[in-house]
């Protein structure tokens, strides 16, 4: 009796671990104060989003413009050029869809373009179903599922503004988004990085001469 009790302690630490994800296991569980989160950098269909860009995967690195602008209600259009104006990729993602309109030869691999989509998809999302909330002292953290995968969303208690977007899959952190922002508005910066494969970017908002 004692050696079944023993187990059964055992077997619940240790799904009690396993159900917590890596990327919050430091922080409180608390009650969900709402149920959707909207994100405010890249929804206003009257702009252009333009940044320089710098992009390395696996030790190449690529430099130009990132373009993103909201067609429609659902649906963004991504552009990446050289400084020069020569257009690397062209792609329109929404929630359900992703349309690659061109992209050169050099960057039409699958498993870079499933994982653009991925990295843009989530970089302009609009609007997050909440399930679960977690804090400490400095952020508020918003859970939201999102098929196989989950999204934390970090907003600062002290700037009140969304800084960073984790994904990840059940248990450990797959990439990230960091946002710097002056008025949570709009992000003069981005940084998107991966855990599991050597690919950054980085987004720094143009300014025009």
């Amino acid at each position: 009796m004692k050696v079944l009790l023993r187990i059964n302690v055992i077997l619940v630490l240790v799904l009690s671990s396993c159900s917590t994800n890596k990327v919050v296991q430091d922080y409180v569980s608390v009650p969900l104060k709402k149920t959707l989160f909207e994100v405010p950098y890249f929804s206003n269909p009257a702009m252009d989003y333009v940044y320089k860009a710098n992009i390395t995967v696996y030790g190449h690195e690529l430099t130009g413009i990132f373009i993103a602008k909201k067609i429609n209600d659902t649906t963004h259009r991504v552009v990446f050029t050289t400084e020069f104006g020569n257009k690397l990729l062209d792609f329109e993602i929404s929630k359900d869809n992703f349309k690659v309109n061109s992209i050169v030869s050099e960057l039409d691999r699958k498993i870079l373009i499933n994982t653009l989509e991925e990295d843009f998809r989530l970089l302009l999302k609009k609007e997050y179903l909440i399930q679960e909330q977690f804090e400490n002292e400095s952020d508020n953290i918003y859970k939201s599922a999102d098929g196989n995968r989950d999204n934390y969303l970090f907003y600062s208690k002290k700037n009140h503004q969304l800084e960073k977007i984790v994904r990840s899959s059940k248990t450990k952190e797959k990439f990230m988004l960091i946002f710097i922002t002056e008025n949570n508005i709009f992000a003069e910066r981005v940084q998107i990085t991966h855990q599991n494969i050597k690919l950054k970017i980085d987004l720094n908002y143009f300014k025009s001469e």
